[in-house]
């Protein structure tokens, strides 16, 4: 089905196929939630009172978020209704309200070694874009639902600009995979660049939580020097372990690591219970811990964001520190109730109140 079909559906016909979303959360493969998704009164503090964006803002899921220029790139999760072709669409605004459609890292089809590594994959979820060493770097993920089987990948480009001469993405290949039976998921990937240079993958979902390795600089994959792996969070006692979807920004000296929590991507997206969650450390690798002193590693989080009815499981963010600006910015996808469950894109601002984020 080619995206002009898909365009011209309806919005219940949309929001049917935007439940087959390749997303990281849970899909089918994992026990769907039991309870209904917790409801927060609509007001002036709710930070999902106000919906502004327009233009090319739904379906999405799982983005992430760069600025090059004048121009932001969101990069988001394939949508099984709008594949093949157009892999890891991206979206632009020169005001983070106005969107608009430009282009894809993989117009054409999936790289090949996704699909040779991963059996049944058929498309690629929750891409995450940074910049060091002189390129944009895209790392990706391809699964199937519920399963462990499943590798991040890597892009890079010059430019995030199409009508640059140099723009080009180059597939460089597998970062990271896991298979059934490991103590972690190599899904959902996140850099961090640090303020000494030093750059780390943070990734993970369910299976064990929230993990991290050192990126070697030059090649963007792993550090064959740097072989510690360290965990940053997870659920002990909490069926499925349901954490996933991990950012990590630095400010004013702490390390602040964003969490989705609980279930996504459920057949039946009313038992979608998505929040978005925080902790901080004063290191990269942590101990991190919530405003109340909890810490990740046994279940902790300040939660910064769940549904209020009116949307619905707010998750899949990624925290963003824009060095040159100097804006903080959470970008994430929650699900219009009215829409049957369609996910829209949000930008939201993150201010800081005590070293804690709060959204403005």
């Amino acid at each position: 089905m080619n995206s002009a079909v898909v365009k011209a559906a309806s919005l219940f016909a949309v929001a049917v196929l935007a439940s087959l979303v390749c997303a990281c959360g849970p899909v089918t493969g994992r026990p769907a939630a039991s309870a209904s998704p917790p409801q927060i009164p609509l007001s002036a503090s709710d930070p999902l009172a106000n919906y502004a964006l327009t233009g090319n803002v739904q379906p999405v899921h799982d983005p992430s978020i760069i600025r090059q220029g004048d121009t932001y790139y969101a990069f988001t999760s394939d949508m099984l209704a709008l594949v093949p072709g157009n892999y890891l669409p991206i979206r632009c605004s020169q005001d983070k309200v106005n969107w608009r459609s430009c282009g894809s890292v993989f117009p054409k089809q999936m790289p090949a070694w996704t699909t040779g590594a991963v059996p049944g994959a058929l498309c690629l979820w929750a891409p995450d874009v940074s910049y060091f060493h002189g390129l944009y770097h895209v790392y990706y993920a391809a699964s199937t639902a519920g399963s462990q089987l499943s590798v991040i990948g890597l892009a890079t480009n010059p430019t995030l600009n199409p009508a640059d001469p140099d723009y080009l993405w180059t597939d460089q290949g597998e970062v990271l995979s896991s298979q059934p039976g490991d103590d972690f998921n190599a899904i959902d990937p996140n850099i961090l660049v640090d303020t000494d240079g030093s750059v780390w993958l943070t990734y993970g979902s369910y299976w064990g939580g929230i993990q991290q390795r050192r990126i070697d600089p030059e090649t963007g994959k792993l550090s064959m020097t740097d072989t510690t792996r360290y965990s940053l969070a997870a659920r002990p006692g909490v069926a499925n372990d349901p954490v996933e979807g991990a950012s990590l920004v630095q400010h004013n000296g702490y390390y602040y690591l964003f969490v989705s929590l609980d279930y996504c991507c459920n057949a039946n997206y009313q038992t979608d219970n998505y929040k978005e969650a925080v902790g901080r450390s004063t290191s990269p690798h942590g101990p991190f811990t919530d405003e109340q002193g909890v810490p990740m590693m046994q279940g902790g989080g300040t939660v910064l964001l769940k549904g209020d009815g009116v949307w619905m499981a707010p998750g899949g963010g990624t925290a963003y520190v824009d060095a040159g600006s100097g804006d903080s910015l959470m970008v994430f996808h929650a699900l219009k109730a009215s829409e049957n469950g369609v996910p829209y894109l949000w930008v939201k601002k993150l201010l800081w109140q005590n070293d804690w984020p709060v959204f403005e």
